[in-house]
């Protein structure tokens, strides 16, 4: 049981570079507890993170039955122990979230990351209906994931900020500027601004201007030390380093990722493998990047140095 306030874990989350961590499979797709937790213990040597998301995007959310995300869940606060706020993936339709969220409570987690609903896209009174009920289902701290079919409006994040106290957090992965601004002026300090774009890394440095101080780093999975030096140079507004970041290894990477659909997940664990630290394959729907896709990453990474 968490004892992090949800107020004080979005502070905490805004002050620094964020992690997913990729989950872990052997080659039958089954969920390997050792390696992931000492996947998370290597992220966390860096002492530089300022929170981790268990079984989120990155860690296949999508492809993990609601035990397993609990398994992920219950695997990252044992080995983060305290030294980071954990964020729990929850998602689906109404009832799953809300089972999600309080099993995440029940784990140790400090927060949830509401991802999507299913399938269907309801209308704003749906939406607010649905990520309320997850509110209401726990104590922790809320970070609602503004993507996809689940879009709010300003004039609904609003309303959910005003009725639910935990509400506490705004991951954006839609793009939308005018939408992103007009939250912001609504909202202002209310919420912690999280940058949920894939790769994060590419809008940055024009998201920092509107109040988002921090993002979801897929590459510091495979490259820590890269990936903070890149949020130095974010958060020191050093154009020229970014740029170079930019140039350097996010365009490539992002060439190879868009070769395939559904790569976003795939190149991240490419790129365990890739630097001998081997998460095992995607879960299906999603595939692997083959064997020439794979070489080139390799030698991209390799010859990427910190910014």
């Amino acid at each position: 049981m968490s004892n992090m306030s949800p107020a004080e874990m979005a502070q905490i989350l805004a002050k620094g570079l964020l992690s997913f961590p990729v989950t872990h499979f052997d080659k039958n797709g089954q969920f390997e507890e050792g390696p992931y937790r000492k996947h998370c213990a290597w992220l966390l040597s860096f002492k530089r993170l300022t929170g981790l998301f268990a079984a989120g995007g990155t860690g296949e959310f999508f492809a993990l039955t609601p035990n397993e995300v609990g398994t992920v869940v219950a695997a990252a606060v044992k080995e983060t122990k305290g030294q980071t706020p954990v964020i729990a993936g929850a998602g689906y339709g109404t009832a799953i979230a809300v089972e999600m969220a309080k099993s995440a409570e029940t784990n140790g987690a400090d927060g949830i990351l509401l991802l999507p609903n299913y399938l269907m896209t309801p209308n704003q009174e749906g939406l607010m209906a649905h990520v309320e009920a997850v509110c209401k289902a726990t104590k922790l701290g809320i970070i609602v994931y503004n993507r996809d079919n689940a879009v709010l409006t300003a004039d609904s994040v609003a309303k959910l900020c005003d009725r639910n106290p935990n509400l506490v957090g705004f991951k954006d992965g839609v793009g939308d500027i005018e939408l992103m601004m007009q939250v912001y002026s609504k909202l202002g300090d209310r919420l912690t601004y999280v940058g949920g774009l894939p790769t994060a890394e590419t809008f940055a440095l024009p998201y920092l201007e509107m109040g988002v101080t921090t993002y979801s780093s897929a590459i510091y999975n495979f490259m820590p030390e890269w990936a903070l030096s890149f949020y130095d140079a974010v958060r020191a507004k050093d154009h020229g380093k970014v740029m170079k970041g930019l140039k350097e290894f996010v365009l490539p990477y992002i060439a190879i990722r868009n070769e395939n659909k559904g790569y976003a997940v795939s190149i991240v664990k490419a790129g365990m493998t890739a630097i001998s630290r081997t998460a095992g394959p995607v879960r299906t729907p999603l595939t692997d990047l083959n064997a020439d896709q794979f070489a080139r990453l390799k030698k991209l990474i390799d010859a990427t140095k910190p910014v």
